[in-house]
C-alpha cells in the first residue's frame, strides 16, 4: 500500500520489539574513584537505603564513602580481570545479551544496561528507541523478587521513560524464581560442577544476598522467594533431608539482616565437624564481587580456618547453555501476544 505520510513528515524508527537486560552494575574500575563513584549511585537510592535522606546522605558522603570505597576498590582488584580491563559481570552480562540477540534474531532487538553505573538504563532504553522498539520488554535479572533490585530495576527505567517524546509499550518480567526452567537449570549445574570433584560434599550452601529485616517485615517478598528457590532445588536434586541449607550473605552494619547469616553458618559447620562444603548463590544471575570475593575466597578462609577441609564454590549461571536456557524461555513467556 502506497504511504500516506507527507513528503515532510520526519522520519521515525518505530514498529521493532526490545529487551532491556538490567543487572545491578559494576565500577568502572578497580579503584578508589571509580567505585566511590559507584557507590555513591547505589547506596543513595532510596530503595536500597530506606533511612530518611536528611540523616542518611551526611552519613553516607562521610564516613560510609570515605573508608568502604578504598576496602571495596582492594576487593574489586581480587577479581577484576585486567586482560579486559573490566569486571566479570560486565563480562557475562554483555555475553548474555549478546547470545540472546543470537537466539531472538530478527524477532526482537536486545541491549544490556546496568542500573548503576555504565551503560545506564538511559544508554539502553535509548539505544532501543533510536533502533524503533516501541514494545520494550525490561528484563532484571533477578530471579527473586525484592524491591532494593528488581522494583528500582524498574523504577530507574520509567523514570528516564518520563522525558521520552513517544513512550514504548512496556512490560516488566516478574520474578521468575518458581518457574520450570530456572530450579531445573540451577540443579543441572550443581551436578555438573559436583561431578568434577573427586570428594563429596557432605552438605550444599545456598546462600542469597540478604536484605534487612525490617523491609521483610514490611511486605517485602524477597527472603519467601529464597526459600522457595531452595526448596525447589532441593526437590530437583532428590537430596536428603539437610543436606541443602539456605542462609543470607553481605550484611552491612548494626541492623538486624534475614537470617541465618552466611558466615556464621558456614563457621558453625566447621565447628560441628562438617569437613566437605559446596556453596552456590540462587539470587545472582551473573558472578560478581559478592560471589567471586566474598563467597569463594572469604568465605572459603572462613570454612577452612575453622576446620573445614574441601571447599567448592558452584558458579552462578551465567552466559552457559543451562542459563542462556532460562533466560531466553523467560523472555518468551512474558512476550506473548507481542511474537509472531
Amino acid at each position: 500500500m502506497t504511504s500516506r505520510k507527507p513528503t515532510d513528515h520526519p522520519t521515525v524508527a518505530h514498529g521493532k520489539l526490545g529487551i532491556l537486560m538490567l543487572s545491578l552494575g559494576t565500577p568502572d574500575a578497580p579503584t578508589y574513584g571509580a567505585v566511590r563513584k559507584y557507590l555513591a549511585e547505589f547506596l543513595s537510592d532510596p530503595r536500597v537505603i530506606e533511612t530518611p535522606r536528611l540523616i542518611w546522605l551526611p552519613i553516607l558522603h562521610g564516613p560510609i564513602l570515605t573508608f568502604r570505597s578504598g576496602k571495596s576498590a582492594k576487593a574489586y582488584a581480587k577479581i577484576w580481570d585486567n586482560e579486559r580491563n573490566e569486571s566479570p559481570l560486565r563480562t557475562y552480562a554483555r555475553s548474555q545479551a549478546e547470545k540472546l540477540q543470537a537466539a531472538f534474531g530478527d524477532e526482537a532487538e536486545v541491549e544490556w544496561a546496568f542500573r548503576y553505573g555504565t551503560p545506564s538504563t538511559k544508554d539502553g532504553l535509548t539505544a532501543l528507541r533510536d533502533k524503533g522498539c516501541d514494545r520494550i520488554l525490561l528484563f532484571a535479572l533477578y530471579p527473586q523478587y525484592s524491591a532494593t533490585t528488581t522494583a528500582t530495576a524498574y523504577e530507574k527505567a520509567f523514570d528516564v521513560m518520563r522525558d521520552m517524546r513517544w513512550m514504548p509499550s512496556v512490560r516488566t518480567v516478574p520474578a521468575y524464581c518458581d518457574t520450570l526452567e530456572y530450579p531445573s537449570a540451577l540443579a543441572a549445574s550443581v551436578k555438573d560442577s559436583l561431578a568434577g570433584l573427586d570428594w563429596e560434599p557432605e552438605k550444599i550452601l545456598a546462600s542469597y544476598h540478604s536484605i534487612p529485616r525490617s523491609y521483610w517485615d514490611k511486605g517485602d517478598p524477597y527472603p519467601c522467594h529464597c526459600f522457595k528457590t531452595s526448596r525447589l532445588l532441593g526437590d530437583a536434586l532428590d537430596l536428603p533431608e539437610g543436606k541443602l541449607v539456605t542462609s543470607f550473605q553481605s550484611r552491612v552494619g548494626p541492623t538486624e539482616w534475614v537470617q541465618p547469616y552466611t558466615d556464621k553458618t558456614v563457621e558453625q559447620m566447621a565447628k560441628d565437624g562438617v569437613k566437605k562444603l559446596a556453596v552456590l548463590a540462587p539470587a545472582f544471575s551473573q558472578d560478581c564481587l559478592e560471589t567471586l570475593e566474598e563467597i569463594n575466597m572469604e568465605l572459603r578462609e572462613t570454612f577452612l580456618e575453622h576446620g573445614g577441609t574441601h571447599f567448592h564454590y558452584i558458579p552462578c549461571l551465567n552466559d552457559t547453555e543451562q542459563g542462556m536456557w532460562v533466560l531466553e524461555s523467560v523472555a518468551r513467556n512474558e512476550l506473548k501476544g507481542w511474537l509472531s
